[in-house]
């Protein structure tokens, strides 16, 4: 095994040609070989995604960081993968979507555009269904296209046969100098369980271990892990970066207040990140499994982040106690922050599948989940008036990526707390529910692209805290 130094750890960024095209598997399975084999890998993942994540962090053994161009500066991406790298023998990235897909014609905030930003170079995966000769012309329109990038391997995915994969590095190896540092045979079945929205959640799946343990297997077997080291390289350091105007405020050094976090089945996505920022504000953090908790413990606040709360309706409205708990705790003016799946717990009703279930009740609104996303992608949302975690007047950044739709809803529009820039956000260009010291709204943000989020939320539950005990 190649000698990677902890002290100047290397990366890779696995990409592909699109989405479905297999890299997940390739970067995953790289992973959990590499780790299997002793290496310290730092798992990343490009853009706003929980799900991958959460399958890179398993893989790894460590947590998984995002990176994303277009929610946080060059500077804090560099920052973020110095930092989280470090000790580590190897960062792996894993791409999204298509390798030069952005949200306009120049691919803005690309995955190609992330791999400039570390000096990364790229390990393309394609699916090579049906195709031959054409991969070599793929790898050479995508060399061309991205002059700033270095590509510098290639992994063959979905093969049909020894002679399909021998042609195609024949092909590739001939008309380009990119190295094929593996094949992956077409499968039966998916690596990854799947349904309608795509990879299922590491916490949804009870073979999850043994999923990864098999690819990892599969990696060894058909990928060379060699040559996959040999060409990572010494990512940007961030040196000559001096943008630190938007790091997270660091409040105060002391955990004087309690917060907890609904973290379980049905709540799962938190970015490392945005729990790191909460703790640098001063919150000791308490973590609730709103399946079997039977009340909230003692605190003075909550958070509760997204997931999919309609795979665990039926429990969640089981639990009477808690959902009765929880709202006697806004009533009683306890400081809430919620999205997306955190707004979806804290309406009236959820419908699944032609079945209605009571949640908490927080909030006048009747949702109901569709086959299709309601809205998908990023956001920009401006912080009105009536605002109680942001200051009014202030822009920030995020995504939004929901199945549910709003079926009935007593909120006015001019009582919601953002004006949508960008996205969909809840109905009537806006969004963020606001009852008492709970904010509510669809949009997911990053602490690192947001710091007023991590402070202003703390902020608020120290205010709340301070006011009782006077």
């Amino acid at each position: 095994m190649m000698n990677l130094t902890a002290s100047n750890p290397k990366g890779i960024m696995v990409a592909g040609l699109s989405g479905g095209s297999g890299k997940s598997v390739a970067a995953v399975g790289i992973t959990a070989a590499l780790a299997g084999q002793g290496m310290r890998i730092a798992p990343f993942k490009k853009g706003p995604d929980y799900i991958d994540a959460g399958w890179l962090q398993l893989a790894a053994g460590r947590p998984c960081h995002n990176l994303d161009p277009y929610l946080m500066s060059a500077a804090l991406i560099r920052q973020s993968c110095v930092e989280h790298a470090a000790g580590t023998q190897l960062a792996v990235v894993e791409g999204n979507r298509g390798l030069f897909d952005g949200v306009d014609l120049n691919g803005s905030y690309s995955s190609a555009e992330l791999a400039a930003i570390l000096h990364l170079p790229i390990i393309l995966t394609v699916d090579c269904t049906k195709m031959t000769r054409t991969v070599a012309a793929l790898v050479l329109g995508c060399q061309q296209l991205g002059s700033d990038i270095t590509i510098r391997g290639l992994v063959l995915n979905r093969i049909g046969s020894p002679r399909h994969e021998r042609i195609i590095r024949q092909a590739v190896e001939h008309y380009t100098d990119v190295q094929v540092v593996g094949a992956i045979p077409r499968l039966s079945r998916d690596v990854f369980p799947q349904r309608h929205i795509g990879i299922t959640p590491c916490p949804e799946y009870a073979g999850a271990e043994e999923a990864v343990k098999k690819l990892a297997a599969m990696i060894r077997k058909h990928v060379d892990l060699e040559a996959v080291l040999a060409l990572a390289e010494p990512m940007a350091d961030g040196r000559e970066d001096t943008d630190t105007a938007a790091a997270p405020q660091r409040l105060n050094l002391g955990r004087d207040v309690r917060i907890g976090v609904i973290r379980d089945a049905a709540f799962q996505f938190y970015y490392p990140e945005n729990l790191q920022a909460l703790e640098q504000c001063g919150a000791e953090l308490v973590e609730i499994n709103a399946l079997r908790a039977a009340a909230l413990p003692e605190i003075d606040g909550l958070y509760i982040g997204g997931g999919f709360p309609d795979t665990s309706v039926a429990q969640l409205a089981a639990n009477s106690a808690f959902r009765h708990d929880l709202r006697q705790r806004v009533e009683d003016g306890m400081p809430v922050y919620a999205e997306c799946g955190g707004l979806i717990y804290l309406s009236e009703s959820l419908e699944v599948g032609g079945q209605s279930y009571d949640l908490v009740g927080v909030y006048p609104v009747r949702l109901r989940m569709e086959k299709k996303p309601q809205a998908h992608g990023y956001t920009v949302l401006e912080a009105l008036a009536n605002n109680i975690v942001y200051p009014p007047g202030s822009v920030i950044k995020g995504h939004e990526f929901r199945y549910s739709r709003v079926l009935s809803s007593a909120v006015k529009k001019e009582n919601m707390a953002f004006a949508v820039q960008r996205g969909v956000g809840f109905a009537h260009g806006r969004d963020g529910l606001v009852y008492k010291n709970c904010l509510a709204l669809y949009t997911h943000v990053h602490a690192l692209g947001t710091p007023e989020w991590a402070a202003g939320f703390v902020g608020l539950v120290r205010k709340k805290r301070l006011h009782q005990e006077r």
